[in-house]
């Protein structure tokens, strides 16, 4: 088992993490021994993450280093993962074996129990967040003991603990639901208004298995990225002008400006789940971390209240944004979730790397924003147990 010493940053490199030794376990004998020795442990995912949730003062624990596992079931409908597996290494696995996830995040890069754990979301009106395909999971709890919870055996508490924030102990491992592979084709549209956004918010959400809208609020339009499935809308874009924008010309970046090559390809070429579905490709890094990051999700119904109230804090937020992300998550019925009980539009905003001027921005937009039943999402995947 490989231990070190503090410092341990997050991905972006805006938090020091205050725990006095960082574990990296290399079986789970050792991470047994090692949760029921400590007086405090948390775990770390991918580090994906803005914030101290999973800081500690005395153990954390990375998972990365157990045994690797990629394991479907006889008849390939679910898949069991180790806790350190990231999503593309998963992905890539099973589109070999002729299956699928119902949805990914925007990063392949980020570890499954961490995104798990947190209530970490792709895209689709549809589409649940990612721990809802969670049929079981493998916990080691503060004694040291694996314990198995499931879908099919624990019925009564099952929807309480997939999304756990670390709470119940190390998690090692997770099963879940898969579905035949399909196709994607990816169609991105300039200058949509945001008007027409809020005015046909279910339409243009609804016109993709998985839709994006990258808004610009000091100048009132969106990017908007369509995830259409060939096996449900074909091949064709809607047309060369669709909700008031343009089909784009080229490949974008979700922050304008940037060169798109760590994004997944464009301009409509079908091509596999995994290489369409995030917004990033697996074997680039998609940008350099040096940004905040925050989200909220909100009622999907009151969608143009959101827009039209961010739409008004432009000048207070543009300043200090680089890009702001609209997207669309379906009602589950995991407790902790933060689309727990409503289908929900969530907002997500990357902030430039100055946390003295991001915050009045975040407060002044949740002023506005919390009492339309606004929720923080606590963390992007920085937990594993």
């Amino acid at each position: 088992m490989l231990t070190t010493g503090p410092p341990t940053r997050n991905w972006a490199g805006n938090t020091t993490f205050g725990a006095a030794r960082v574990h990296r376990p290399a079986s789970l004998d050792e991470l047994r021994d090692l949760v029921a020795s400590a007086t405090r442990v948390r775990a770390l995912g991918s580090g994906h993450s803005f914030n101290r949730i999973a800081d500690t003062s005395g153990d954390l624990v990375r998972v990365d280093g157990l045994p690797s596992k990629i394991e479907t079931d006889g008849t390939c409908a679910t898949v069991t993962v180790g806790a350190g597996t990231r999503y593309g290494e998963l992905a890539a696995v099973l589109h070999s074996q002729g299956r699928a996830l119902a949805n990914m995040a925007s990063l392949p890069h980020i570890s499954v129990a961490g995104s798990c754990a947190t209530g970490t979301h792709g895209s689709g009106s549809a589409q649940r967040s990612l721990a809802s395909a969670v049929a079981g999971f493998n916990v080691v709890g503060p004694d040291g003991e694996v314990r198995r919870m499931s879908r099919d055996a624990d019925p009564e508490c099952f929807t309480g603990t997939v999304v756990s924030l670390g709470a119940l102990g190390v998690v090692t491992e997770l099963t879940l639901d898969t579905e035949p592979a399909f196709e994607v084709a990816q169609w991105v549209y300039d200058g949509v208004p945001l008007e027409r956004l809020a005015e046909h918010f279910d339409e243009i959400f609804g016109s993709a298995y998985s839709v994006s809208a990258f808004a610009d609020w000091l100048d009132g339009t969106a990017v908007v990225w369509l995830k259409r499935r060939t096996d449900r809308h074909g091949t064709e874009h809607p047309g060369p002008a669709w909700q008031g924008g343009r089909l784009a010309e080229g490949p974008r970046h979700p922050i304008p400006g940037m060169a798109p090559d760590s994004c997944t390809t464009q301009g409509g070429v079908p091509g596999p789940w995994f290489e369409r579905l995030p917004h990033f490709r697996p074997d680039f890094t998609p940008s350099n971390g040096t940004e905040l990051q925050s989200e909220l999700y909100l009622p999907r119904e009151r969608a143009p209240e959101v827009l039209a109230a961010l739409r008004g804090l432009a000048g207070v937020i543009g300043p200090v944004l680089q890009t702001s992300e609209v997207r669309t998550v379906a009602a589950e019925d995991l407790w902790l979730s933060p689309a727990y009980g409503r289908d929900s539009l969530t907002v997500h905003f990357t902030w430039v790397q100055d946390t003295a001027a991001v915050l009045p921005a975040i407060a002044a937009m949740e002023e506005l924003l919390m009492p339309l039943e606004a929720r923080p999402l606590v963390q992007r995947d920085d937990l594993t147990g």
